[in-house]
């Protein structure tokens, strides 16, 4: 299965970027890829929630279901895809201080199959999915920075 992984460092302190990660349902809100984010369940340390992405280069939406579990002694978040269009979908988001920034990393092992193209498309999804971790790490870095 492919992984791709992204990294920025904000200039905000880590406690204020790991609660504007953790917020997950404002992502529409600031995030041009991901369209509906609904907590479906939430405990100490593990949420469930549904997500509606689009694709616009395939002309479609996407959606899963994905299971979190939010580490917020050691500032990360392990998640994975409990159903939904993805064959597979997990991965890690970590966040670090640094002299009063922050470092967050997002990694994503993916795998989705399409009947007959699927082998077309999968170097474009590939660069789709970077590319999405990408804007997310920079969307989270834009609403950090503007509310610093």
């Amino acid at each position: 299965m492919p992984t791709v992984s992204a990294q920025v460092t904000i200039k905000a302190p880590l406690e204020k970027v790991y609660a504007l990660a953790r917020d997950i349902e404002a992502f529409p809100e600031f995030m041009e890829d991901v369209t509906e984010v609904t907590i479906l369940e939430k405990s100490p340390g593990r949420q469930v929630s549904r997500w509606v992405g689009v694709i616009k280069e395939f002309g479609r939406t996407i959606a899963w279901t994905e299971e979190d579990f939010w580490n917020d002694a050691e500032h990360s978040c392990r998640f994975r895809q409990i159903e939904g269009d993805f064959t597979a979908y997990e991965g890690e988001w970590t966040f670090a201080a640094t002299n009063g920034d922050t470092v967050v990393k997002l990694q994503v092992t993916y795998e989705y199959k399409v009947p007959l193209i699927g082998q077309l498309i999968q170097g474009l999804l590939q660069r789709k999915v970077q590319q999405n971790c990408h804007s997310m790490l920079e969307a989270i870095k834009r609403q950090a920075e503007r509310t610093s």
